[in-house]
């Protein structure tokens, strides 16, 4: 008998919740209760039917963080088809793309964002835009008028195997790569996380990662199955999330250290504009150490989590509670345990797992897992290996089973809570004429945990800026991931024995005196 359905957890707390408040929007005030709620989301359904999509179809949506948002999110994981959240960074040559590789022919979009899609409309098939909010800009139809329209339609529950996300994460080759994900994954971590943070009809959840991103997952689909208040920041910025924190007083938030960072160090930060919450998980980037025990002084009575995990597993693999960041030492270097059902090993590149203590691939067997990476078969092979999801991330396990990462396989970069991969960024700045040789590596950055940083060898008797670089890359990768700085050097770079940049030599002087810590 299936379970693993989101019908299972959200129409009875809808059922014993009708009248409490589930959404509320931080900035314009408007709420809806947990019956006005589904009556949007079962309306949009049936509008969603009007635009031609069905179960497995995929729908787009750009927009800041809204109660449209939540709605789209539920119409989905009903059965009203697949959400394909797109990332407020990216650039329009990778938007492009990943409408046109999704297949998706609706998508959604506020005001903000509406002149980037009508610029990439032709090129990536989009049939229908629709506008959330009010906006003199180009679309189809208004989100309103979609509803107002609309029959409610409740698809029945469907398969645990139904796909339900389609969430595309940065790309090794250029360009993003679609994570597929299905009822089962995402409704099993959701389980998974339940089973250790305390979350109930009195919790009020402040959403404030971005909800494109894997982050906000457990807050997209944890508040609602349990009755909790909602409460939504469209986007963040330190003085708002103080001013939110103390108008709602919420009890419970995910943010990324980059996030904490800014809000503590910012001018206007007082101490109220964080203390609500009983419990404030981090995790997607390193958390500089000076931040982390800054934080624990000043709240000695909250529970601080940490959260390791990655989109292909809905997301998160591994926690380190409370009692450990209390205690301190070696815990604050840890990732933590492993989720329950959740089995982690380390293995060397031939596959042969590690013994305590001894650095290798993170490997992990669990269930909350995608189901492929879209359109990309070998990729997909290649990471479910001998029956494990290799991570792609280096570390050690220890004697009682906690993680701990010291470095990424593959050269990614986490910064502000957004993961960069160097062959990415160094193929844009490699395509620029001036350019003979090229590494990115991520170098120690109070801001952003780590910032993109770029050593470039120039062709004999050429000429470019850093300013320069910088400016072409910006043309075909998201700002995120264009380098922060650019060192030139007149010598080659370093290489190994097999031809390959030592990239570990090239990031030993920035990081002399500092423990890069990968979360």
């Amino acid at each position: 008998m299936k379970e693993l359905i989101y019908h299972r957890l959200l129409l009875p707390a809808i059922s014993r919740h009708a009248d409490r408040a589930c959404a509320t929007n931080a900035v314009s005030g408007v709420s809806t209760t947990y019956a006005q709620h589904f009556e949007r989301v079962t309306r949009l359904i049936g509008g969603l039917q009007s635009l031609g999509v069905g179960r497995s179809d995929r729908f787009a949506v750009m927009t800041l963080n809204s109660l449209e948002y939540l709605e789209l999110y539920h119409a989905s994981f009903l059965g009203g088809g697949v959400i394909n959240p797109l990332n407020l960074r990216f650039a329009p040559k990778e938007l492009a793309y990943v409408l046109r590789d999704s297949g998706t022919k609706v998508c959604f979009v506020d005001g903000f964002f509406a002149a980037m899609i009508d610029s990439v409309k032709e090129e990536s098939g989009i049939e229908h835009v629709v506008l959330v909010g009010q906006g003199d800009v180009a679309h189809t139809v208004t989100y309103d008028d979609l509803l107002a329209s609309a029959t409610p339609v409740v698809p029945d529950e469907g398969e645990e195997t139904d796909p339900v996300v389609l969430m595309y994460t940065g790309g090794t080759t250029g360009m993003p790569k679609g994570v597929l994900l299905d009822q089962r994954a995402e409704t099993l971590n959701l389980y998974h996380v339940l089973m250790t943070l305390q979350f109930g009809r009195d919790t009020v959840n402040l959403l404030q990662t971005p909800m494109f991103h894997a982050a906000s997952m457990f807050g997209v689909l944890g508040g609602p199955a349990m009755g909790a208040h909602t409460v939504i920041q469209p986007m963040f910025d330190p003085v708002g999330v103080m001013n939110t924190v103390e108008a709602y007083q919420p009890t419970m938030t995910v943010m990324v250290p980059t996030m904490i960072g800014l809000t503590m160090a910012h001018p206007e930060f007082r101490p109220s504009g964080l203390a609500s919450f009983t419990d404030l998980v981090y995790g997607a980037s390193p958390m500089p150490q000076a931040l982390l025990e800054k934080v624990l002084g000043l709240y000695p009575e909250m529970n601080i989590w940490q959260g390791y995990g990655m989109t292909e597993s809905s997301s998160v693999i591994t926690l380190l509670g409370p009692d450990e960041h209390r205690r301190g030492g070696p815990y604050l270097r840890s990732a933590g345990m492993p989720m329950p059902g959740v089995v982690l090993s380390v293995q060397d590149d031939a596959g042969t797992l590690l013994p305590v203590g001894e650095t290798g691939e993170v490997c992990v067997r669990s269930g909350n897992y995608m189901i492929e990476y879209w359109n990309k078969p070998e990729a997909t092979t290649e990471v479910f290996r001998d029956d494990w999801y290799h991570t792609g991330d280096a570390g050690y396990l220890d004697a009682d089973g906690y993680l701990y990462l010291v470095d990424r396989v593959k050269d990614m970069i986490v910064t502000g809570g957004e993961n960069v991969y160097s062959s990415e960024v160094e193929n844009a700045l490699a395509s620029h004429p001036a350019v003979q040789q090229v590494a990115v590596i991520g170098i120690p950055s109070e801001k952003w945990g780590e910032a993109v940083h770029a050593i470039v060898v120039l062709k004999p008797n050429a000429t470019a800026t850093a300013d320069e670089l910088i400016e072409h890359a910006r043309q075909s990768i998201a700002g995120y991931k264009v380098p922060k700085g650019i060192d030139f050097r007149a010598d080659p770079l370093p290489l190994s024995g097999a031809m390959k940049v030592l990239k570990k030599d090239l990031r030993a002087p920035f990081w002399a005196g500092h423990e890069r810590k990968v979360n």
